[in-house]
């Protein structure tokens, strides 16, 4: 009988057990699931890659506004890198929603992917065209672009920053034919100068 009892006693006790964990854990299922998207994202390659490549760059910048540094560039090697921001100190959200966004350019190689970490060799590329002449409509869209981009130009001041895209400018009016709105996209993304998108430092 005793025998009988405890067997009986086991099977009640692995039964109400098992309900007990199925109930359980369809509850803390539920209780998490809404969290488990944010969860994903967080770990999200890109994103963690991204937020590297701000950390460094913003501790690490070798940019500056100086017209001593704007002259170096062109003695500088071609695979140097001019890195982090001249004026205001990087800004994580608009970095991602500036490299995010300059994206749907990535079909022309001569707009760097990443404003704030610019190959030499394309920087001094883009510089060499700042002088060039345009046609009255070309002049119109960077006419556009100098009245309505975000800093009232290719760059808040006139450093290197500002030969490089006022050239790119001209690259990409000429050879692409981009608009005033257009070219005043590309600054506004490519705005090397830090802080947040709502700030203007002109």
């Amino acid at each position: 009988m005793n025998k009988k009892l405890v067997i009986t006693s086991f099977i009640v006790v692995a039964v109400f057990g098992y309900l007990y964990l199925t109930t359980t854990s369809k509850k803390s299922a539920f209780n998490f699931s809404p969290t488990a998207p944010s969860q994903k994202q967080s770990s999200n390659p890109v994103n963690v890659a991204l937020a590297a490549e701000f950390d460094y760059l913003s501790r690490n910048g070798n940019s500056s506004c100086s017209a001593a540094f704007r002259d170096s560039i062109v003695s500088k090697p071609d695979d140097a890198r001019l890195q982090g921001s001249c004026c205001s100190p990087m800004n994580i959200h608009r970095y991602k929603e500036q490299v995010e966004g300059l994206k749907k350019y990535s079909n022309i190689p001569e707009i760097p992917p990443d404003p704030y970490n610019i190959e030499a060799k394309m920087a001094k590329m883009m510089m060499s065209h700042y002088d060039d002449t345009l046609t009255l409509k070309g002049q119109k869209a960077y006419d556009y672009a100098m009245a309505n981009s975000m800093e009232k130009g290719p760059c808040c001041c006139k450093c290197w920053r500002w030969n490089a895209y006022g050239g790119l400018a001209k690259i990409l009016i000429t050879q692409y034919h981009f608009t005033g709105e257009q070219i005043t996209d590309v600054w506004n993304l490519s705005d090397g100068c830090g802080g947040d998108s709502n700030e203007h430092h002109h």
